[in-house]
């Protein structure tokens, strides 16, 4: 029997798996799951020695961590979190033989060979072709990108940091916001993750509330301020992007309407980027957190035509199969499946 750790290292969660290999290990079983508020932390090793004091199991010896933010040397420093972390010493602090930093949509990337088709939406049916390039584009906290090129009947995986390039506004609105973040920022450069991301929905609502075209109830205003400032922070699924992108789904805030097409939108628009340059006909899938809960606003067509939105390209893009998935866990699939290779 071998016991292995696997997590998901966000900047807003962290998720924890302990797995078993079996005698031959060729069947994985789940042991222990749990999930912590990563900002409620200072590290990553107070989160497993917690997680490992409630298993009653002994130390494993090898963990496989996937990571929001550029890995270099099993190292990072995490985009929208305090942390730096390193393989090297979390296997010392916790006593283990080796520790595996892996970015998180490499993780992700790794995780969708192994989802099945209930597991997926599809936006587009395209025309799926085996030999071709996935790409893989995920807002939550941040934005992530990643894609996978089929290479001697596997594939290889490269993680990405293209959530940072730049914002490109498509008009006089989108300008304004573009500038807006730039004061707001103290930058000249406005990523395209400013935008599209958890933490974009929040800063495209403060814009449009500053700019008044949009009605906005005073029940959310209300509601978002008691969050920001209150201990309703404390509660993980309360959150003014949620409670923004929930106005929006339940149509009765012309403000959180305004502030998700924005989002959607420029979603769709990055999508369209990614698969342009790749050409990844093997399919786009869209990821992250929040994709699973906005289903309706990334089907009422918004998102297809800002990712269909370019020009004499528009043609080749129509064929790209794009799906979202629906498997909240799929970067924790991948860090076990990772980690399962490296250990053979």
């Amino acid at each position: 029997m071998t016991l292995l750790i696997a997590g998901d290292i966000g900047g807003t969660n962290t998720t924890v798996r302990l797995v078993e290999l079996t005698e031959h290990e060729n069947t994985i079983t789940t042991l222990f799951e749990a999930s912590y508020l990563s900002q409620r932390y200072s590290d990553l090793v107070p989160i497993i020695r917690e997680f490992l004091s409630t298993t009653g199991q002994k130390i494993p010896t090898i963990a496989c961590f996937a990571i929001a933010g550029p890995v270099i040397n099993n190292s990072c420093k995490l985009t929208n979190l305090d942390w730096f972390l390193d393989g090297d010493r979390l296997a010392k602090e916790l006593g283990m033989e080796k520790v595996i930093l892996l970015n998180d949509f490499a993780a992700v990337s790794q995780g969708i060979l192994a989802l099945d088709e209930s597991q997926l939406l599809t936006l587009q049916t395209g025309k799926p072709q085996k030999t071709a390039p996935i790409g893989v584009i995920g807002a939550g906290t941040g934005l992530g990108e990643s894609f996978l090129i089929p290479s001697g009947g596997e594939y290889q995986i490269f993680a990405t940091e293209g959530g940072h390039t730049d914002f490109a506004p498509r008009n006089e609105l989108e300008l304004k916001l573009c500038h807006y973040l730039k004061i707001l920022y103290s930058t000249d450069h406005v990523s395209v993750e400013r935008i599209v991301s958890g933490l974009g929905i929040i800063d495209i609502y403060k814009f449009l509330q500053q700019e008044q075209l949009y009605q906005e109830s005073a029940e959310i205003k209300d509601l978002i301020r008691k969050v920001e400032t209150s201990v309703c922070r404390e509660e993980p699924n309360l959150d003014p992007a949620a409670i923004i992108a929930k106005g929006a789904l339940e149509k009765h805030d012309q403000l959180c309407q305004k502030t998700m097409e924005l989002f959607v939108e420029n979603y769709g628009c990055e999508a369209g980027n990614l698969a342009l340059k790749l050409m990844c006909y093997g399919g786009l899938y869209i990821a992250g957190g929040i994709a699973p809960k906005i289903l309706p606003l990334l089907k009422d067509g918004r998102f297809l035509t800002a990712f269909l939105a370019k020009g004499r390209m528009s043609c080749l893009l129509s064929e790209i199969p794009i799906y979202v998935i629906l498997n909240a866990q799929v970067g924790l699939l991948g860090s076990v499946l990772y980690a399962l290779k490296e250990h053979h």
